[in-house]
């Protein structure tokens, strides 16, 4: 393991993450500041409890998994579409650097900026609505976990992407729409038979429900079953990246 090549990447796309901090994380900070407002705070204590929980309470996992899954895949596709973009990518491949090392680097520094601002959320939640957190271990390995697993997505679109404008195509079009409708608003128990059963086929509801479950106790999945969709999904996603780095797919045209 080349410890001094995983610092090296590490270091430079933290330091790139401090550069454009606002962007970074003023941002969505302030927008998801916004859903608390809107949501919980105002239209929130005329909604009925869910679950026992509050309604301003209830979205606030789902708000924080929303802003994670979007930045972790922009982080992980920027730090990687940045270098083929400009080039620097034959000297990274030509470096006596593995795919182990290159991955740590480039996810573990994205997965680090998205832990971050989700700490940052969480604390920004407690100002405009209560909230406990019954779970925190849990909580806190969700959290992680999560960001890894879509951060690594990321690195998998920035290879992909041959254009600025297929960077933001994942985030916004798939993530987002999957987001809203998995569960972050409401619980799928409140819908219908088919929808619910539909639903069930949404990747996110698994992570907004795991999710919730370590702030509150209460989910429409069963937690295990959470974490097994995560870590199944992990899984594809080392498996896609090695087969990318051993035959140089995209990452050599």
């Amino acid at each position: 393991m080349n410890l001094h090549a995983v610092q090296a990447i590490y270091r430079f796309e933290m330091s790139r993450w401090f550069r454009t901090i606002v962007q970074s994380v003023a941002a969505p900070v302030i927008t998801t500041s916004l859903y608390f407002i809107v949501f919980g705070a105002a239209i929130g204590r005329r909604m009925p409890e869910i679950d026992g929980v509050s309604y301003g309470a209830f979205i606030i996992p789902g708000l924080i998994m929303l802003s994670i899954l979007t930045e972790s895949i922009s982080n992980g596709s920027f730090g990687i579409y940045m270098p083929k973009f400009a080039g620097t990518i034959y000297e990274v491949l030509s470096a006596p650097i593995g795919v182990g090392e290159i991955v740590l680097g480039y996810v573990g520094a994205a997965a680090t900026k998205s832990v971050v601002l989700g700490l940052i959320i969480m604390a920004t939640a407690r100002v405009f609505v209560p909230y406990s957190i019954a779970h925190p271990l849990v909580m806190l390995a969700f959290l992680v976990l999560t960001s890894v697993t879509f951060s690594l997505f990321g690195f998998l679109t920035g290879i992909w992407a041959d254009g600025w404008e297929k960077l933001s195509i994942i985030p916004m079009m798939v993530v987002t729409p999957l987001t809203f409708l998995g569960g972050s608003f409401y619980s799928i128990d409140m819908l219908p038979g088919i929808w619910r059963t539909i639903a069930l086929f949404n990747p996110v509801v698994y992570l907004v429900s795991g999710f919730r479950w370590a702030f509150y106790g209460v989910s429409d999945v069963g937690v295990g079953v959470s974490l097994a969709a995560t870590a199944g999904f992990l899984a594809a996603c080392l498996l896609a990246v090695t087969w990318i780095f051993r035959t140089g797919w995209r990452l050599k045209t």
